[in-house]
This record gives C-alpha cells, structure tokens and sequence, in this order.
C-alpha cells in the first residue's frame, strides 16, 4: 500500500516493536465489516486532498479521528503510516490519541518506545492525554520513577490526571509498600475533586495501619465517609482498632468499638481482648476488669486467652490472689487453663523471688495432664541460678529432657550466660544432641561420632554430624538447631566460621532466626565490623526479618562501649521514625555511656526522655542512674533519686545502696552514708566485695591511705575475698600517693574520725574495734610508704589474677611515680612476654614518667613507638606530652603536637592550655598567647588570674589595647583584678585616651 522504503514509515517503527504482530494489518483485516473497509477508503481520500490543498492541520483532525476509531492498533498504525508516507507528522495531540490506543490496548513497551522516539527525540510537548496514557505505561512497566514524574508534571501544566492515570499510580505505590507516598499522591488527587473507588480507601487504609500510620489511614477513613456517602465496613473498623491497639492507643480504640456499635456492627471475642490486652499493659487492671464484665454483658463468651491475658496483668503487678480466682473461674466455666496460663504464673514467680513457689507450680502441671513448656524451665532455670541453686539446676534440665522437651534457642543462651568462657561448643553439643534425641527422636549411640567420643575429637565435627541429622528427620528443628550452632561459634570469637554455617543453612532452605541474625550482628559489631553488620542488617531486612528491640539493644549497647554516641542517637531516632518505642534496656545503655563521660546532663534529660515517652524505668536502670549521679560528685540527686525509686515500689538492692554510699562518701557526706548503710543491713544485705572495694578506692583517692587499709585488714577479717577490682583499686590507689609530692595526708577533725568509726562499726557489726593499724601502714615517712607500695606490688604479681592489663598498668605507674623508670621498663616487657599488649594507658603512663623527671626525648621516642604500634594516642596521651614539652622549654613543639591534636578531633585540656598560655607569655608572645587564651574562652576554660594579668601586661607593653579590654572584661566577669604593675600601665593609657575604663571599676 506505501512505497518500499519511506523514510517516514522506517523512522516511525523505530522502537523495540515485533512487526509480525502488526505486518498482518498492513492489508485491509479480512473480518473488517466493508461499511469499515469503505469509510477507511474515504477517509484516506479525504485526507490526501486536504494535504495537497496544503490544509494541514484538518489532515491531522482527520487522522486523529481515524487513530481514535481504528478499530485496533493495527488500524492505528495503518493510518499513522499513511500520513507519514504524504510528510503529514503528528501533532501533539495526535500523538496523545495514538498513546491512548496503544495503551488501552496493552502496547505498554510499543507506547514507550513511540513517545520516548518520536515525541521527546522530536521535542514534542505532550499534552494531558499523553502525560496520562504514559503514567499508566510506567506504571504497567514497573517503572514508578518515570510514571511519578509524568503525574506531577500533570499538576505543573495546570492539568489534572485522569482516574485510570490516579489508579494506575496509587496501585503501584500500595504494590511497592510506599503508603505513605500514596497517602500524599491520595491528598492531592481528592484536593481536585477526583473521587476515587472504595478499593482506594481499603488499600490505602490497610498499608497505613500496618506501617503504623495512624492519623493518615483515619483522615482516609473521614474522608472516604464523607465524599461517599456510604457507611463503613467491619474489615475497615477492625483495621483501624487493631492498629490503634498495636500503637497503644487504647482508649481511642474502645472509642471506636463504641462507634462500630452504634452503627450495628458485633464486637467479637478477639476485639474485646485485644482492648482488656491494652489496658493490662497499661497497668490499668480496673478498666481491663470493665471490658471483661461488658464482654460478658453483651453475651460475648471469653477464652482461655482472654483469662490468660487478665491473668498476665494482674500477677505482673504482684496481684497473684485476684490470678487464682481468675484461675478458678476458668475452670468453674468449663475453661481448662492451657500451658500458657502456667507458665505466666511461674514466670512472675520467679520475677518476685518466690521460686519454691514456681518449682511447686510446676511439678502440679502434670495432675492436669500438662506438660510444661520449655519457657517456663528456662525461666526456673534463671531464678536457680540468679539464687546459685545450681543442683537444682542440674536436676530441672534433666527433669525436662526426660519430660520430652526439646530446648530452644532461649534455654541455650541462658545455659551461655552462666558457662565459662571456651564452654560454647560443648554447650552446643549438649543442646542439640537433646533437640536430636526428643525432637527427632534419634538414638545418638547410632552415630559413629558419638560412639567414638573423646575429649581431644572436634566438636565442631561431630556438631555438624548432628545439624545433618536434624536437617534430614525433623527439617523444622533445622531453623533453631543451626541458629544455637552459629550462636555458639559467635561467642567463642569464631566469626568467619559463623558466617560460614549461615550461609550453609540458607542453602539448604532454611530460614534464619532473628536471634541467630543477632548474635552475628553484635559479633560483627564487636570486631569492630560496623559495616559489614549494617550489610547483615540490610539482608535480614531483604528476607523480611525486622529488626526488633533487641537487635537495636545490641547496636546501641556496641555504639556506646565504643563511645559512639552520635551513632546510639541515631539508633533512637531511626526507632521512633519506625514507630518502635525503645526499651528501658537501650535508654540505660546511653544513660550509662553519658555518666562515664561526665555528661551527667545529659544522662539526666535521657532519662527524662524515657519516662516522657511512656518507658517504666527498671530497677537496673535507677542503679544506673544513681551511680552515673555519685560517679559525678551529684550526690544529693543520688539520694533523692534512690528514695524516688524506694516510693516508686522498687525494693534497693545491694548495687544501689553501694552506689548511693559511694557517692557520699566521695562527697564526705559519711555521716549520710552511714545511715544508708544501716538501713542496708536492716534489709539484710551483708556488705560485700564490691562495696568494700568501693569504700577503699574512694579513701586512696583522698588520700586516707591509713584508713583504706583499715578497710582491706577488716575485710581479710570477715572473710571477704578480694577480686581483681579490688587489687586494681589498690595499686592505683598507692601508685597515686606513692610520692610526696602527690599525697594528700588528711588531719581528720575529732568528728569525722568518730564518722569513720561508726563506719567500720557497721561494716564489722561489732561494738569493738581496735584502734591499732594490724598492717603497720608506715605514717609520715616517705621511704616507708615508698617501701610498702613496692612489696605491696610484689604481693598483687604473685597473686592469681596476674597477667592483667589493669594491674601491670597500676604497677608500672608505680614504679613510675617511685622514680624506678628501670624497673617500670622491666614490667613493661614482662606483660609483653606474658601475653599482655600494652594500650594507650600504658603507653601513658611512661611518658608522663619521662616528663616528670624532664626526659622529654624518651616521651617523645615512646610517643613515636605508640603511633608505630597502631595504638592511637588519646587525648590524655596527646595532654601529657604537651605539659612536657613546656616543661622542657620546647613551645614549637608543644604547639605542633596541640594543632595535631585539632586535626584529629581533640583538644587540650584546661592545664594543658594554661602551660601553653604560661610558656607564650614567658616568650613574650603577645598575639600567640591571644590566641590561646581565645581558644580557651571557646571551650569554656578560663585561664587562672596568673596567666590573665601576665597576657593583660604584655597586650598593654605591645599597645593591643583592643585585645587587653577583651581580657580585661573576662577578668572582671570572674571578679578579678590586675596587679597594680598592669593596673599602672591601665591608667597610664586611660589619661592618654587610648584606653577606656569605667570609674571605680576596680573597687
């Protein structure tokens, strides 16, 4: 029909198109009716006269209309074909119409080969049609970038989108889980006036509630009821109340019943408990009680999870007698409480310290046919060990391997925690030879690894023997089996063989637990492998494990022993954007990290924060805070802190009262601390190692040498044993007051001393105790404590807690400040020998040794050591050298190794800068010193008077009288003043007017 070889016709079927699915319609269609046939014919006719007439434009009207009327695409193009053949091109429209047909006929490919060839390469502005037909392409084509852009270019012509383009668009983003991106799209579109269909709202709702957004799915809710006219259905109801109680929101959901209600809708069983579940958690147990009564009330039976969830709340608040009647209910209806009722019982039990009570629960389960879940012996098995019950222990286990239990996952990292450390494996073993043996009911002397068992066998091996075994009999327990196995391997610091077994398991079609994804990701973070556990984290998502609180415990908790705080912050905040309410495990792990740093602030507003949003505080957590409190010398806020906790239903154990008399004590409050101590012993806690160690590490830092060992001799004497703690604290202590330079003898008034008997009194529970010192600290003399340091040291190197980093550590720092640099080298290549790598501490340690006896090349030739040996110098090691090279008259270098300091992130601190400041003032380096002192001021330091008046003096000899104000004015804000040598040069330079100070300002 056209001429072979047009140049029109070869352009146009450019695109990606398989021609032999339109060459047929070259031809007239043989089933075309001839009225079809004949007015194609006319048309053609009258097309042609109006192009050679050169009225082009109505050729293109015509061509449109025979587009628009083409019975199916191969007509379309039969008629596009034919313009082209004449040079008659499209207009936009046109191609609009053109775009309709392809898409309404499922071209989606061919449409966006044809607009992306011959409008965009063509410069072609499509039009409204077009933009709406291409919206619907992208979208068929799985292409929601492009199919967005071309909706909001919509909007930008001042157009508006068709309903199909809206469909098209709404159903791919619901597809792609981006609701609330459809929640947006939803807004504009309704803002126009286009009504979309029910199927809209029900979509949008659904995806909105599961994502947590809650007010967006109700303005969809409102919005579909009021542009309908049509009443709501139960399956929209119930979406949005379950969403409203997975968010806590009870109050609004039982609102929301009551308006189901009123339209006629039934409130089912699930409904009624879903709300007496949220207000339980709430702790609000009397209104739980009025849901249940009303449930009752409307005929509506309850269930055995309805009376376990009653239960749950009531006996988590200690109420166990109204539990049991409950529990007699159940029965007295015909209800029988299921292995879930049981072991909420026992578990809370256990929560309140009555395990006999919990042991005896238990053993009653089997005269109801009952056989106890495995979370109810691992929740017995914690309460044993927390009370060192560990015959008991051992028993229970078997009791419930013979019971036919299978152990999970939970029971072996209870089992972990209490094991020493190299024991996984064969903890691994055990486990899952009793998941092999109730679970897969396999007889373990069948297999030739377990026959031939012997201490020296791999136990990886034999491990693996097993996972096949589980894998083959019983593929269910796979899951769990690998998961304790890599859980192991994690723990024993065996990463790469983790991540080999991981892989292994997922090739074999099993599905990783969260808790095996956990363990990996806190191994990897551990190692210091934040990225590749962010890639872990990205698989898990992939797979469609979330991560949930413990996952974001484990990261924070890692971000914080890492000192990372930006990154544990971060963490939180990725939690609320999710709709996560963080725990009160994750809120004291940065509370805990801020304490150490002397942020006790921001500690406070933390826990602040938590208690805003909702999180009941723990008893580990007020222990927390109330340390954080004492450790920063805030020990009236400890002690209100801790009667808060006491009247918030806590009972004080002994880590709270240690820190609480810590804390004290530190502030010389021991009068106070006394009391505490009391009150300690009343609610029968016996003083222990950790607050003997306490009380004596907090007298050495005083300098109350005589009576911290006082402490130590009552200590041997109640038969407390000393732990590394306590031998670190005492070598430190005495290193620190080994010179006399550094002791700090107290001269203890006739009142403290009388403070510090009650003290001991309390601590030995006994009216008698004798004055005389049984070590024979020495008193006074400096050779004498210089010898009791030194055999104090030979007697911790003998001791069993040797090689230790800590103690070589205090020991070396010992020697250091005992001027014996040799024999501090000697124990430095000792640790060495034993195994033990020196850390900026040590490396510390020697060089301010060197500085104080003025051998500043060996600090610096250590300095150089430190860095050689990848140990990064931290910002007491970068503090040290700096007061040494001033020491030593070297201000280039001290400066060099401060602006060192700046590029990584660090800066000297106050004493430091003051030397700096001493030294350029010595120079006579007025503009130098400005500058220090201007970078003082900016981390809040102020220099003392000395280093003031000094740089005032200089500024005033150079004439930088702009400067000297500036130091003036800081001066006087702290209420100091010039010596009169400065004042002198002040007032010579007022009475010349180039100089302005106030009258009487030094009055």
């Amino acid at each position: 029909m056209l001429k072979k070889g047009l140049k029109p016709r070869r352009l146009f079927f450019t695109p990606k198109k398989n021609l032999a699915t339109c060459s047929p319609a070259l031809d007239p269609p043989p089933s075309s009716a001839p009225t079809t046939e004949h007015h194609n014919k006319l048309c053609f006719t009258l097309t042609d006269r109006l192009i050679r007439r050169g009225v082009l434009s109505l050729g293109q009207q015509v061509v449109r209309r025979m587009i628009k009327q083409s019975p199916s695409v191969s007509d379309a193009i039969l008629a596009v074909e034919f313009a082209a053949a004449r040079g008659l091109e499209l207009d936009s429209c046109g191609y609009g119409v053109l775009m309709r047909k392809l898409v309404g006929s499922g071209e989606h490919r061919f449409a966006e080969a044809v607009y992306r060839d011959f409008v965009i390469a063509r410069g072609i502005i499509p039009d409204s049609e077009t933009l709406n037909c291409m919206v619907i392409c992208y979208c068929n084509l799985g292409k929601l970038e492009e199919a967005m852009a071309h909706f909001d270019r919509l909007f930008e012509v001042d157009s508006f989108p068709c309903k199909p383009a809206c469909n098209a668009m709404l159903r791919e983003l619901c597809a792609r889980e981006r609701v609330l991106e459809a929640f947006d799209y939803f807004v504009r579109i309704n803002d126009v006036g286009i009504l979309m269909g029910l199927w809209c709202f029900n979509r949008l709702i659904d995806g909105l509630c599961d994502k947590g957004h809650l007010d967006e799915a109700f303005y969809m809710f409102d919005t579909m009821r009021e542009r309908t006219g049509l009443p709501a259905t139960i399956h929209l109801y119930k979406t949005l109340f379950y969403g409203l109680c997975r968010q806590e929101r009870v109050e609004e959901a039982e609102l929301l019943v009551g308006e189901m209600e009123s339209e006629g809708h039934f409130i089912d069983k699930m409904m009624y408990t879903s709300l007496i579940h949220g207000y339980c958690r709430g702790k609000k147990m009397r209104t739980a009680m009025r849901v249940f009564l009303r449930m009752l009330k409307m005929g509506c039976d309850p269930d055995t999870y309805t009376y376990n969830t009653l239960i749950h709340g009531f006996v988590k608040l200690g109420l166990f007698d109204k539990g049991w009647i409950l529990h007699n209910q159940m029965s007295e209806l015909g209800l029988q409480p299921n292995v879930v009722t049981y072991h909420i019982m026992i578990r809370r039990y256990c929560e309140e310290g009555k395990v006999d009570c919990a042991l005896t629960l238990l053993n009653n389960m089997s005269s109801f046919n009952l056989t106890p879940s495995v979370h109810s012996y691992t929740v017995l098995i914690t309460a044993l060990y927390k009370e060192n019950r560990l015959v008991e222990v051992e028993e229970l286990y078997k009791k419930m391997l013979d019971s036919g239990v299978v152990p999970d996952h939970v029971l072996f990292f209870t089992l972990m925690q209490k094991q020493p450390k190299g024991h996984e494996l064969h903890l691994a073993l055990k486990i899952l030879q009793a998941i092999a043996k109730n679970g897969c009911n396999l007889d373990l002397c069948l297999l030739s690894t377990s026959a031939t068992h012997s201490p020296t066998q791999d136990v990886e091996q034999e491990i693996e023997c097993l996972l096949g075994e589980i894998v083959r009999r019983n593929f269910a327990l796979a899951d769990v089996a690998f998961g304790i196995f890599i859980s192991a391997l994690c723990a024993a610091g065996k990463t790469d063989a983790a991540l080999l077994f991981m892989d292994k398991m997922v090739s074999l079609g099993c599905r990783p637990l969260l808790s095996t994804y956990n363990s990996l990701i806190k191994c990897l973070f551990q190692e210091r492998l934040v990225e590749d556990a962010k890639s872990l984290i990205d698989l898990m998502q992939e797979n469609g494990i979330v991560p949930d609180l413990a996952t974001y415990l484990i990261m924070v908790h890692e971000h914080c022993n890492h000192g990372d705080l930006a990154s544990a912050f971060g963490l939180l905040d990725q939690m609320n954007e999710r709709g996560l309410k963080p725990s009160v495990a994750i809120y004291d792990s940065i509370i805990g990290c801020l304490s150490r740093r002397k942020r006790i602030l921001e500690a406070e507003n933390v826990f602040k924060m938590m208690l805003e949003a909702g999180v009941d505080p723990d008893a580990i957590i007020y222990v927390t805070m109330i340390s954080g409190y004492s450790k920063n010398r805030r020990a009236i806020e400890a002690r209100q802190l801790f009667d808060k906790m006491i009247e918030h239903g806590f009972q004080p154990s002994s880590h709270s009262y240690t820190a609480v008399i810590s804390g004290l004590v530190k502030e010389n409050m021991i009068d106070k601390g006394c009391s505490y101590l009391s009150d300690m012993l009343k609610d029968g806690f016996v003083p222990n190692t950790v607050l003997y160690t306490s009380l004596i590490n907090q007298f050495l830092r005083k300098g109350e040498l005589e009576f911290a060992f006082r402490l130590v001799d009552l200590m041997d004497r109640n038969q407390i044993e000393c732990d590394m703690i306590t031998c670190i604290a005492l070598v430190s202590g005495v290193s620190r007051n080994i010179t006399p330079v550094r002791r700090r003898w107290y001269h203890v008034k006739s009142g403290s001393a009388r403070v510090r008997e009650i003290l001991l009194h309390l601590l030995h529970q006994s009216f008698v105790i004798p004055r005389e010192n049984y070590l024979s600290f020495p008193r006074g003399s400096p050779h004498k404590i210089k010898y009791f340091a030194l055999n104090l040291m030979q007697k911790i190197k003998g001791s069993s807690f040797m090689p230790n980093l800590y103690l070589y550590n205090g020991i070396i720092s010992g020697f250091c400040r005992a001027n014996m640099i040799q024999d501090a080298y000697n124990h430095f290549e000792l640790m060495q020998t034993e195994g033990v790598c020196p850390n900026q501490v040590t490396f510390t340690i020697l060089i301010n040794g060197h500085t104080r006896f003025g051998e500043i090349d060996h600090a610096i030739g250590l300095f150089n050591k430190m860095n050689a040996d990848g140990l990064a110098p931290d910002g007491i090691t970068y503090n040290a050298l700096i007061k040494g090279l001033c020491k030593a008259g070297r201000l280039l270098d001290a400066l060099s190794v401060s602006h060192t300091m700046h590029k990584r992130g660090l800066f000297p601190n106050k004493s430091s800068y003051e030397k700096l400041l001493k030294c350029l003032c010595a120079g006579h380096l007025g503009v130098h010193a400005f500058k220090i002192f201007e970078e003082m001021l900016s981390h809040d330091y102020v220099p003392c008077w000395y280093n003031c008046n000094w740089l005032l003096c200089i500024l005033c000899e150079e004439h930088r009288w702009h400067e000297a104000h500036i130091v003036l004015d800081v001066m006087l804000k702290q209420r100091k003043y010039p010596d009169e040598l400065t004042k002198r040069l002040l007032v010579e330079a007022c009475n010349k007017k180039i100089f302005m100070i106030e009258e009487n300002i030094w009055v």
